[in-house]
């Protein structure tokens, strides 16, 4: 090929001797002479274009040595057959070529370049592999990429050996750490067995090293371990001197659920109240109302705090009820003759209910039943002991959503003993009025009762939040505050019969306003 001008001879003298010297070359001295220059010409040769690629990836390999660092000297290495350690460059190089599937092609073009004794120790079949492959996969067939590119993008398949750790990190898995460090690198996150523990010394020691980490984590970490390489008696022995680590034991217990280690647990530390209330949480795991009504039964005599006692009486009590009133209701709901249940289909059964909704749901359905039927919301309210003010607003609210007005008129109408009837709330009449608002009473009940609220302040708020208009006019005129009563004006509509209401107040010679 034609040379490039800055390979081309000087003078004259220089280029004679430089073409006596090119007609004294082989052939392959020629091309030696040719491609190991800095300059190349220019060729459609591609046996050319390989020899370039056998030349880098020769220097490439040198240049490895640069930065691969030598294993240390103690880390055993495993050789294969030859006697070659597995894993090196040049092992990993071979098995990929041997493995690469070469050509018949390939192979003739190795045995004719035998005169290239440097290249022997690495054959190079036609599938155009370069030491850049082994880094990263080609992209597309007879395509490479510099060293360099292959080291520093993201390989998506790599072909090189992994090198080895560094010795110190072996000893992340090694089984020389004390308790101390053992606890230490817990807290760190990192792996570290517990199985070297075996004594019983060993194991409290490092339960104690745990504890005074003051990390929950770790503590719960190492009881766990104890849990299952100890016993139940020698682990509950020692826990009850421990009672940081057996607080945290009780807490692990509660959250996973096991309730049996648990009961054994306050058995051996004589904790009866705690021993009786983990034994009836065992309650929530049953879903049949019969086996659980059962099973509530023989909590009761279980020892208990007074308070606990009553609590789970009235626990068993009201279940008993409830299958009762859902047996009945259903019945009567299927048989679609009572009314209540015709306008209003139940949505969810009562059962396992709480009390208040049960007491709601009474209030609803029967609350015009006799006292002496177990639905009867007087019955609840006797049974269960329920205070005034919590049964007055859940009758309110129950009777309310029905829009049973006179119903809860009634609610709130006393006698005295000789004979006058009273209003009183238990609860207040401005929570009686908000309830009848959330419940979209009519204006006229609002008013009402807007109007048996005591406070005059609170019973304006509510009368003017609720638009209650007379209520609002009326106190003013009793106030005689004839300034707001001008401005409450302004806030109706115009030409309204309270617009009207109001100047006819506002006109009267009969009021001796104070403002």
């Amino acid at each position: 090929g034609p040379l490039l001008q800055s390979e081309r001879p000087s003078t004259p003298g220089a280029r004679a001797r430089s073409g006596l010297g090119l007609m004294n070359r082989t052939k392959g001295d020629e091309e030696e002479y040719w491609n190991s220059s800095k300059f190349k010409a220019f060729t459609f040769d591609d046996e050319d274009d390989e020899l370039s690629q056998l030349k880098e990836s020769k220097r490439a390999v040198n240049s490895l040595r640069d930065f691969v660092d030598d294993e240390d000297d103690d880390d055993l290495e495993r050789v294969n057959w030859s006697g070659e350690p597995v894993g090196s460059i040049s092992w990993s190089i071979k098995e990929t070529a041997g493995n690469s599937g070469s050509s018949q092609e390939g192979r003739e073009q190795l045995k004719s370049r035998n005169s290239f004794s440097t290249y022997t120790q690495l054959p190079k079949p036609a599938s155009t592999y370069s030491l850049s492959s082994f880094f990263r996969g080609r992209t597309r067939p007879g395509s490479f990429q510099s060293l360099s590119d292959a080291l520093s993008d993201v390989p998506p398949k790599s072909y090189a050996p992994e090198l080895g750790r560094p010795k110190g990190e072996y000893r992340d898995y090694s089984n020389d750490w004390s308790p101390s460090d053992t606890v230490r690198r817990l807290r760190k996150g990192k792996v570290c067995s517990l199985e070297r523990f075996r004594s019983l010394q060993d194991k409290l020691q490092l339960l104690e090293e745990a504890v005074s980490m003051h990390d929950g984590n770790v503590i719960t970490a190492v009881l766990i371990f104890l849990k299952r390489t100890l016993s139940k008696e020698i682990l509950f022995r020692e826990l009850e001197v421990r009672q940081v680590a057996l607080r945290h034991l009780i807490h692990f217990l509660k959250e996973i659920g096991d309730q049996k280690l648990l009961l054994d647990l306050f058995r051996f530390l004589d904790r009866t109240e705690e021993l009786a209330l983990s034994h009836y949480r065992e309650h929530l795991n049953i879903q049949d109302p019969e086996k659980r009504k059962e099973f509530l039964k023989t909590c009761i005599g279980l020892p208990f705090s007074a308070e606990d006692s009553a609590h789970i009486q009235d626990h068993y009590t009201l279940l008993e009820r409830q299958i009762i009133i859902e047996a009945n209701d259903r019945h009567l709901e299927s048989a679609g003759q009572t009314e209540i249940f015709r306008k209003h289909p139940r949505k969810a059964s009562i059962l396992n209910m709480p009390l208040v909704t049960t007491l709601f749901y009474s209030c609803f359905y029967h609350y015009t039943e006799a006292e002496g039927t177990f639905s009867s919301p007087v019955n609840l309210k006797k049974t269960f002991k329920i205070p005034d003010k919590q049964y007055v607003l859940t009758a309110l609210a129950a009777r309310a959503k029905l829009r049973a007005w006179h119903d809860v008129d009634a609610l709130f109408t006393t006698k005295n003993w000789l004979g006058y009837t009273k209003k009183r709330a238990p609860i207040g009449f401005h929570r009686v009025v908000e309830i009848l608002h959330k419940n979209s009473a009519p204006v006229q009940i609002l008013q009402e009762y807007i109007n048996l609220v005591e406070d005059v302040d609170t019973k304006l708020n509510l009368a003017t939040k609720f638009k209650c208009h007379d209520v609002v006019i009326d106190t003013c005129r009793d106030l005689k505050d004839r300034q707001q009563l001008l401005a409450y004006r302004s806030k109706v509509d115009k030409g309204s019969a309270e617009e009207e209401k109001i100047d006819a107040i506002l006109n009267s010679s009969q009021i001796r306003w104070k403002n």
